[in-house]
């Protein structure tokens, strides 16, 4: 499916808050209600957008450590067995297979240092795993969603920013 900027702007601003109205959505993207619904029924039944959650911030609930862990494993491990693997960690929060020398880069978060050691280790003995190498993360510069650099589309003069100003 092709998204328009009006589609890309309304992915932003659910990205950004999925409570809020059509009115409020189509106030911003200047539509009406009903066509920023259908607009929204359309990228979900094209598979755009995958559904509505609740983003949790995890310093809010404890889990304050963050690291990158780098798996390096052994010689014909499918991606499929590597997402397998981890996905009965509740501390992984991202995994990605990768170019370089590592094959795969899972991110996790933890209570504290002492919990990430354990899922380090746990991590690196599931038996696809030869070695692993952690980086911990001090503070987080850039955490947005995707597109959340469409959401000020008045930037490139495309439509209506937050606030309603138009650039001709």
């Amino acid at each position: 499916m092709r998204l328009d900027r009006v589609d890309e702007r309304i992915i932003a601003i659910l990205g950004a808050d999925a409570r809020m109205s059509f009115a409020e959505i189509g106030g911003e993207v200047g539509l009406s209600p009903s066509a920023v619904k259908r607009r929204v029924d359309r990228l979900v039944e094209s598979g755009a957008v995958r559904g509505f959650t609740v983003v949790v911030e995890p310093e809010a609930i404890g889990w304050t450590t963050e690291a990158f862990i780098e798996l390096y494993c052994r010689a014909r491990t499918s991606p499929g067995e590597i997402r397998t693997g981890l996905a009965g960690y509740a501390e992984v929060t991202s995994a990605c297979t990768v170019t370089g020398e590592a094959d795969a880069v899972v991110q996790v978060r933890a209570r504290d240092t002492r919990h990430l050691e354990e899922v380090i280790e746990r991590i690196g003995a599931e038996p696809f795993v030869v070695r692993t190498k952690s980086t911990l993360v001090l503070s987080r510069l850039i955490d947005r969603p995707v597109l959340a650099g469409s959401a000020d589309l008045s930037r490139t003069g495309t439509g209506a920013g937050p606030g309603g100003s138009q650039k001709a």
